[in-house]
């Protein structure tokens, strides 16, 4: 139950009336008409753009479209108050049993709860897509993190999602992985051996070694580069998935499909996808200028094969054929995007680190261009993670030489922490990820402020069992039994109108792309709980759980079940733990 979907809905009706008593134009585009929290909790609980957004169409002004359509929503018996703040927002008061009605269904079906229906085709979200050239750092793990809640988001609401990694293993990035293993083969067979200048260092390779060295003993020495060189590269790129998929695992990670950009070329698609462009006359052999700043004795001025991008909302025409003939990066680029649309995406979603901003213009004009605008691409980029401990940098990982990996921190303070606090900022701003921090048990941490909300409203029900020992405390008993009307401090209004929120914020943050704000909502829940909590301690008649007075107890038992399930659903959909107890 969505109840800002339906006072959207009866505000349209409210307009309906409107329209039929002569004082509204017919035809008027109610599109932009939204229902939802006002900013100050204080002017109501809920507010409608209606009369702003409508005024200047209805030619009329609009604070008075906005006093008739509030007298309009004040007939409803849902609605305690309506008023016009302003220009003409209308801000709503309801009446208590309004959020009765959320409770009920939140506890009617708890697992449907806060799930929503949002219309739209089959969603490709691709996400991590590290090379395979090394462990994965704390950088990549962002970009897992965040991928990986806004799939699960968009499948809470409704979407249809297929959840992709790339795997680059075409360039030339995989053929210095093969050499920098090749040395650590001679290495595991007791030759000198030099990583080089330019080669991968680190001891993530040593097992490649061993394992090119048990597999084909001292035959690949004798060979020239070009015949081992294809076949270190293949147990390298086997041996570096795995450790990723290792990775991934271990933070909760998963992908319906790994896709192999040699398969680009190998299979013909970037070939396949240069003769349907020449076929329609995206395609043509010109010469562009310098790049702004390049200097010109640098720059290269021949004539090249060119996508007419720039059709497509892009800067500037880009080339698909290298200098020596061989295909692009942004050539296989767009031949891979091509694949998930022919595969039956029309959304797609590519999470990317910050330094792929010059990405994004390009690969949109492509994506426009090879789906006839059927498609569409949203870019997400994630900024850099600053890894701290105790306010200080940490400094590299031994194991990859360069970096701290992935794995290390998930050792050091696990899944949960990291995956929440990754999601506690928005993904285009700078997270500082203080390894002391997440691991405190303070309201300063938010993974362990929500958590213990969990845990916190688990104990209240043990609390129950104990003082009413015969009694049915199941969601359905208290569904039948609790009377929702006692329910009247103003600390349980607070946690009834942030579980009636919860259904819109999911679906606002999955139309947006923005898991960070189920982490937002989920800590404002959590406080609301802690903080009724707290007054209980002062105030015996506000505990949850009294045993000399069944009927509110009863109450209130049902909000926090309401209010549990809603944290549990959102930490689900975050793929965080909602634990029962906590040490």
């Amino acid at each position: 139950m969505n109840i800002f979907a339906l006072f959207e809905a009866r505000v349209r009706e409210a307009l309906e009336a409107l329209t039929r008593a002569g004082r509204l134009p017919e035809g008027l585009d109610l599109g932009r008409v939204v229902v939802e929290p006002p900013r100050d909790s204080s002017h109501g609980d809920l507010a409608t753009n209606a009369a702003l957004v409508l005024a200047k169409e209805a030619r009329t002004n609009s604070k008075a479209l906005g006093e008739a359509l509030a007298a309009e929503l004040a007939a409803d018996p849902r609605v305690v108050a309506a008023s016009v703040a302003g220009p003409g927002f209308i801000n709503l008061r309801l009446a208590p049993a309004a959020f009765h009605d959320v409770l009920r269904a939140a506890l009617a079906d708890p697992d449907g709860f806060g799930r929503a229906r949002m219309q739209g085709g089959p969603v490709n979200i691709e996400y991590v897509s590290a090379n395979p050239t090394g462990p994965m750092h704390v950088g990549h793990g962002r970009g897992a993190v965040f991928g990986d809640a806004l799939a699960s988001l968009l499948v809470a609401a409704g979407r249809q999602v297929t959840r992709e990694y790339y795997i680059n293993d075409a360039g030339a990035q995989v053929d210095v992985l093969a050499r920098s293993a090749y040395q650590r083969y001679r290495e595991a067979l007791g030759l000198p051996f030099a990583i080089g200048e330019g080669l991968y260092p680190g001891d993530y390779l040593k097992p490649v070694g061993a394992a090119l060295a048990a597999a084909h003993g001292r035959a690949l020495l004798d060979r020239p580069e070009a015949e081992w060189l294809p076949t270190v590269r293949e147990t390298a790129v086997a041996m570096m998935m795995e450790a990723i998929r290792g990775d991934l695992a271990a933070i909760g990670i998963r992908h319906d499909v790994f896709f192999s950009e040699r398969t680009l070329t190998d299979s013909g698609a970037v070939a396949a996808l240069l003769d349907d462009l020449r076929a329609r006359g995206l395609v043509y052999e010109g010469r562009l200028p310098p790049p702004k700043g390049q200097v010109s004795e640098e720059w290269e001025d021949r004539e090249q094969t060119l996508f007419r991008t720039k059709e497509f909302g892009d800067d500037t025409d880009r080339p698909l054929l290298k200098s020596d003939g061989s295909y692009t990066y942004f050539a296989n680029d767009i031949a891979y995007h091509r694949a998930k649309y022919l595969a039956g995406a029309t959304e797609l979603i590519d999470v990317l680190g910050a330094d792929h901003g010059g990405y994004v213009k390009r690969m949109q004009a492509a994506v426009k261009a090879v789906s006839d605008g059927k498609a569409a691409l949203d870019v997400k980029l994630c900024q850099l993670v600053r890894l701290l401990r105790a306010g200080e940098p940490v400094k590299m990982s031994k194991r990859s030489g360069e970096f701290v990996t992935l794995r290390d921190v998930i050792d050091e303070v696990g899944r949960d922490a990291i995956r929440f606090m990754m999601l506690y900022r928005k993904n285009d701003a700078t997270l500082d990820f203080d390894l002391a921090k997440v691991v405190e048990q303070s309201k300063d941490n938010p993974v362990f402020y929500v958590q213990y909300a969990h845990a916190r409203a688990r104990s209240v029900q043990r609390q129950a069992r104990e003082a009413f020992p015969e009694a049915d405390l199941s969601p359905d008993a208290l569904l039948r039994e609790a009377d929702l009307g006692l329910l009247a401090d103003p600390g349980e209004a607070e946690m009834m109108r942030l579980v009636a929120q919860y259904p819109r914020v999911v679906e606002a943050a999955a139309a947006a792309h923005e898991p960070h704000r189920i982490a937002f909502h989920l800590y404002e829940t959590a406080a609301a709980l802690h903080s009724f909590w707290n007054k209980g301690k002062d105030l015996p008649q506000l505990r949850f759980v009294n045993a000399n007075d069944r009927k509110s107890s009863w109450a209130r038992l049902a909000l926090v079940e309401a209010v549990r399930g809603t944290l549990a659903a959102g930490l689900g959909v975050l793929g965080v733990s909602a634990p029962d107890e906590m040490r």
